[in-house]
């Protein structure tokens, strides 16, 4: 019993470490790079001062991008895998490095619970499954772990704090929330210890100074008055979207704006019983105004800086918010002494929490690999396209590419990578085998890209001469939804007979479906469609709407 006491605690922890790894794997499986990290992959190719050191937004991002670099360096760009291990590790500690805290504070069992919230937050799924949300994470693991060296209230855990908050600070602009935390805990601990330990936070605000100074400033700004007003608002908001997600009770869909239906009851629920604790035991411990600070100016910065898209429950914003409020909540139930019976309770209601979360980072993960279907099909058309495609030619839109995610893909940057570090992209033979989807938008970027062109003539040879070999003829009236000719490169005519207009399309790896569309042809006209040769042996498929005869002449 002894022993179940002392060590039960570790192997749940070890338990919940191991399912929340295996969730991830499955999660993540099939996922490739997606949105902001292709501006790392990108826009900082030549390893230089600038491309370490440039804020991505407003947010400094030194060690992030330091990391994707070394991955590049050593396993290239044609799968995301190490990205996703390395955020994993991250995760991981993420929980380890919080029981550690935790069970100083409270029961180990307790800590245990918490931990598992942590790693199965499917609510903030973003953070979970995309590997650019390091600069949350990055900054958690090593706000976390300064924290712990803090607790040591020695010399030399002060410089062990220092030296975790300055690389908080290098990860993400976050890492300011634990500058602050460290900056109180000091200020509540000078009559004992005085103020030579303020360089624990001031060495980490220097460096990030010196970071703003050089290159931050150049960042875009969204401060504005009606953010800093509005700022409680969103502290408020974002202590709602905390709960409500770590109750497993959140209601926004995967990757669509909303507010928390059981958020602000919560809210009211929290502050009820912090206010009976406080009647039964009066008094906060000191820690508690530290981690408080810290969720406060979390909160605050985030306010401050809010445009459309940063509201305080969007997904990506939950997981540093979980992680105060488990902070606070430690603090607020130091000391107390639980009962097998309550601890029971406990473990039921994390388990019917955790539940919904799980289904949360499905849908989440689900969203993730269609959005990578889009990714590889889309770059695989720019590939097949290489040596005509226009090197400024952009996948910003999303009737071409069917997503918002690779507006910032440039192709001649995206050549420059892959010649670097491979490529990410279906090949042609892969791509015919590719979710239909991916295969439609794949047409659509091709005709884009390449580019497709057509022109028109006045006049046809219907009716006159030899058709040609290779010609094939629709008559009126005769044509049906999967009619279709094989083209191969070059110019294809289209004769069209007198009548009303012609609609024509193509498709190539599509099936069932012409994606493309051409500009009409006007009765008794013939259309000449040029087909540049390029990287890819399959053949386009043309496909006529007429009313009235028309013959297509392939090259």
């Amino acid at each position: 019993m002894a022993w179940q006491r002392r060590n039960g605690p570790v192997v749940l922890l070890g338990a919940a470490l191991l399912g929340s790894a295996v969730m991830l794997a499955v999660a993540q499986w099939g996922v490739t790079f997606f949105q902001d990290t292709w501006a790392f992959l990108l826009d900082r190719q030549p390893l230089t001062a600038d491309a370490v050191f440039a804020p991505h937004n407003e947010h400094i991002v030194v060690v992030p991008v330091l990391i994707t670099k070394a991955l590049l360096a050593v396993f290239g760009m044609s799968s995301n895998t190490p990205e996703q291990v390395a955020m994993a590790l991250t995760l991981l500690a993420a929980g380890v490095l919080f029981f550690l805290y935790a069970r100083r504070r409270v029961d180990p069992w307790i800590a245990a619970l918490a931990a598992a919230l942590l790693l199965f937050l499917g609510s903030a799924w973003p953070v979970l499954i995309w590997p650019f949300e390091n600069e949350f994470t990055l900054p958690i693991v090593f706000g976390l772990a300064m924290l712990l060296m803090l607790d040591r209230d020695d010399a030399r855990g002060d410089a062990w704090a220092c030296a975790a908050l300055t690389v908080a600070v290098l990860s993400g602009s976050l890492g300011l929330s634990f500058i602050v935390a460290a900056a109180v805990h000091v200020f509540l601990g000078r009559k004992e210890r005085g103020w030579r330990r303020a360089y624990v936070f001031a060495i980490p605000l220097l460096v990030y100074a010196a970071w703003y100074v050089g290159w931050g400033h150049e960042a875009e700004k969204h401060v504005t008055l009606d953010n800093i007003l509005a700022s409680p608002a969103y502290v408020m908001e974002g202590f709602a979207s905390a709960l409500d997600s770590l109750a497993g009770l959140s209601t926004i869909p995967v990757n669509a704006p909303g507010q928390n239906d059981w958020g602000r009851p919560l809210v009211i629920g929290a502050i009820a019983l912090g206010a009976f604790g406080q009647w039964r035991r009066p008094g906060f411990s000191r820690d508690f105004w530290v981690v408080a600070a810290a969720a406060a100016s979390y909160w605050l910065l985030a306010a401050f800086n809010f445009i459309p898209g940063r509201e305080a429950s969007a997904s990506r914003y939950v997981y540093a918010g979980a992680v105060f409020v488990l902070l606070m909540a430690v603090e607020l139930l130091r000391g107390i002494r639980w009962s097998p019976r309550a601890l029971a309770i406990a473990a039921i209601v994390v388990a019917c929490a955790i539940a919904p979360n799980l289904a949360q980072i499905k849908h989440g993960s689900e969203w993730e690999k269609e959005q990578s279907v889009f990714t590889r099909s889309d770059l695989a058309a720019l590939e097949i396209a290489r040596g005509h495609v226009d090197p400024s030619f952009t996948l910003g839109s999303f009737d071409v590419a069917g997503t918002a995610s690779l507006a910032i893909v440039e192709a001649g940057k995206y050549f420059e990578a892959v010649d670097r570090w491979g490529s990410p992209a279906y090949t042609p033979e892969e791509l015919e085998t590719a979710p239909q989807v991916g295969r439609h938008f794949a047409d659509i970027v091709l005709s884009q890209a390449l580019p497709l062109k057509t022109s028109t003539e006045a006049g046809t040879s219907l009716g006159g001469g030899a058709a040609g070999r290779g010609c094939v003829t629709q008559a009126a009236g005769s044509g049906t939804p999967t009619s279709e000719v094989k083209l191969g490169p070059g110019v294809a005519r289209i004769e069209v007979a007198s009548g009303p207009e012609t609609h024509v399309s193509l498709r190539r790896f599509a099936e069932g479906e012409y994606p493309v569309q051409t500009t009409p042809a006007a009765g008794g006209s013939t259309m000449l469609l040029r087909i540049p040769r390029d990287r890819a042996p399959q053949p386009w498929y043309l496909h006529v709407e007429a009313s009235q005869t028309v013959r297509v002449c392939p090259a």
